[in-house]
């Protein structure tokens, strides 16, 4: 499968590219756990069928030590025992994020309600701005029919500069 578009072939793109990695700087930085970072960003890019951000963040936490028992469970973390009460109020706030048009009030309190009682506010704002920003990239990379299955760890580090 090739890509219909390259967003790093083309001025404009890649200048929106930079400024959207940037962006995920400020998540990365944060007290949010890295795995929590890498477990919503795996769970909204498989709502979204982002094959290459499935990969990108596979492969990532991979890097970050994350276990393949918890890489593998992710879609079904409801049914695991695999994943502590704040990591599972993280997968739901995505899941509910993700599928805004599912519901009508979006979030609801109860999801909401577990990740005041397991975040601060920082990682609020880190968690709110992660699944905003994956449902962007998932977008960006599912439109442009973006292959998975190339990616290595870091690879974008290089965008950012």
């Amino acid at each position: 499968m090739d890509a219909r578009f390259n967003l790093f072939d083309n001025e404009l793109a890649v200048k929106f590219a930079k400024r959207f990695a940037n962006a995920s700087l400020v998540i990365q930085q944060s007290a949010l756990p890295k795995a929590t970072q890498e477990l919503v960003a795996m769970r909204t890019s498989q709502i979204n069928g982002c094959g290459f951000c499935i990969d990108m963040h596979t492969k990532e936490a991979m890097a970050a030590g994350e276990t393949t028992v918890r890489l593998t469970l992710v879609a079904a973390w409801r049914e695991a025992t695999v994943y502590t009460e704040a990591e599972r109020a993280a997968l739901a706030l995505a899941e509910e994020g993700t599928r805004l048009a599912d519901a009508h009030d979006g979030v609801s309190d109860e999801t909401w309600a577990q990740v005041r009682k397991h975040y601060d506010d920082d990682q609020i704002g880190a968690l709110v701005a992660l699944v905003a920003l994956v449902n962007a990239a998932n977008r960006l990379n599912v439109i442009v029919r973006n292959p998975a299955g190339s990616y290595e760890p870091g690879m974008f580090a290089a965008v950012v500069s």
